[in-house]
């Protein structure tokens, strides 16, 4: 190595390094204006965060990726819970939930599969005493529901799905992936992302997942985005995601034998992120006790765009299920 890149390769470490304290003051502050909202559960050793309120059937909330629980207590939660007890987590590495252990830190590659999530808020869920639930998965959630159906069936009341990850799909994910959830991008794009991403960049994100809906008023300055932004959510959200299509390929392979309990799906026609050719509608023809609701000039976020849809989904479920009249 010539004496000219030696004093590069310093260079770009110290600054690296110089990124990583930015990010842990970023971290800091995103924790003190986003503090948990809801309660702090250990299970088996790992802390999970759920939020609950109201009283009835047992509805749990799933988030998608790069997301957390507020999600759902922005507006949804709020207009269920005087007729379900809502329950609502933070997904493993996400919000104020810890990794599973054996996942994460550096140079770590892997990402919590869906079955091994749902298994930690299935437990999350009996601490709760939730009985015969329907479970709620919002995109990247509705694998992680799907895999909660596939392993407690009997356990569980009914599936709900907006806009949720169901089927395998074509293409690559994008480099945002490729960079956060490789060992090389975890080490040295992440803190750099955390420490400089700026509030026009997290604006941006959050009206393309919005597309081609605009955000509702008040609800970037709640969601709590500079959560995702802290380094081992961005690794977290980023092994997770790229991780995720092989183990779609095996669980859909047991979904029409295995999926006998009511689902019910709502998915938006322009939505862009997980398109409803590739998932919902092939799943909706796979599974028999599907059935689903396509919301027409809806992108990826039906529950804030059409939120009645999403409750008169969630109530037929309830009824499909003999769990409400």
């Amino acid at each position: 190595m010539t004496s000219k890149l030696k004093w590069a390769a310093l260079g770009a470490l110290a600054f690296v390094a110089g990124c990583a304290g930015l990010a842990e003051k970023r971290e800091r502050e995103a924790r003190a204006a986003y503090p948990p909202i809801g309660q702090l559960l250990d299970v088996g050793g790992t802390q999970v965060h759920a939020w609950t309120q109201g009283t009835g059937p047992d509805l749990i909330l799933i988030h998608g990726a790069s997301g957390n629980l507020r999600d759902f207590t922005f507006d949804l939660a709020g207009r269920l819970s005087e007729r379900y007890r809502v329950i609502a987590f933070d997904r493993p590495g996400m919000g104020y939930t810890d990794r599973l252990p054996g996942y994460g830190g550096y140079g770590s590659t892997k990402g919590e599969p869906p079955l091994e999530q749902a298994a930690l808020l299935q437990a999350a869920a009996a601490q709760l005493g939730a009985w015969r639930p329907i479970v709620l998965g919002h995109s990247f959630g509705g694998a992680i529901a799907l895999a909660w159906g596939l392993s407690a069936p009997e356990e569980t009341g009914a599936l709900v799905l907006l806009g949720g990850v169901a089927l395998p799909w074509p293409g690559d994910l994008g480099t945002f992936y490729d960079l956060t959830g490789t060992a090389l991008g975890g080490a040295t794009a992440v803190p750099l992302i955390a420490a400089l991403a700026p509030q026009s960049r997290i604006d941006k994100s959050i009206a393309s997942i919005f597309t081609p809906q605009t955000p509702p008023p008040g609800y970037a300055d709640y969601v709590g985005a500079s959560l995702t932004l802290l380094r081992e959510a961005l690794r977290a959200n980023g092994q997770q995601v790229l991780g995720l299509r092989p183990h779609i390929v095996e669980m859909s392979e047991r979904y029409a034998a295995e999926l006998t309990m009511p689902i019910e799906i709502v998915h938006g026609a322009e939505d862009t992120t997980v398109p409803l050719s590739i998932h919902s509608e092939p799943f909706a023809a796979l599974v028999s006790t599907a059935h689903l609701t396509v919301l027409e000039g809806i992108g990826h976020m039906p529950h804030h765009a059409d939120p009645a849809a999403t409750i008169a989904a969630i109530d037929r479920a309830a009824a499909r299920a003999r769990l409400r009249p």
